[in-house]
């Protein structure tokens, strides 16, 4: 199976599950289920994962102090959707394959807002679809002009 892998570790079930406040029994143990959204943190197996420090590099999360935006950045995280083909379970590994989707435009009230989606596609190691997740952000045109200097 090709795609970034992503182990799906018990441990790592039920630590999600307590950050997010929710002590289902489902996810706990050997055996645990994944609670819904669990595959965001796939992340965390991704070497270039883009919100990931690196030694030796400016970061612009660092709790440190208030870092360093790049060039252009300013967007943001607007939708997420998940739909799932089958539960995400305790033991297997799944594959991650990223893919363009769709883009638009609107008109906000500062410019135009421009629209992506980034797909992610969580397969098993049989390569049958588990979750299907389409990640939306928003950026920006230009930078917002305040009203009194129109």
């Amino acid at each position: 199976m090709t795609g970034q892998p992503f182990p799906v570790e018990a441990g790592h079930i039920m630590m999600f599950a307590r950050a997010i406040g929710d002590e289902n029994p489902a996810y706990q143990g050997e055996s645990a289920l994944a609670p819904p959204t669990f595959t965001m943190a796939s992340a965390h197996y991704d070497p270039d994962y883009h919100l990931r420090p690196k030694p030796e590099q400016e970061w612009f999360g660092s709790g440190r102090d208030a870092g360093v935006m790049a060039e252009g950045a300013g967007g943001l995280h607007a939708e997420q959707h998940f739909e799932y083909h089958r539960p995400v379970r305790a033991g297997e590994t799944l594959y991650a394959h990223l893919s363009t989707g769709r883009s638009w435009e609107k008109q906000g009230r500062t410019g135009r807002l421009l629209f992506s989606e980034r797909i992610t596609e969580y397969r098993d190691a049989d390569g049958e679809p588990v979750v299907s997740a389409v990640t939306v952000a928003v950026v920006p045109e230009g930078p917002a002009t305040p009203k009194d200097a129109r």
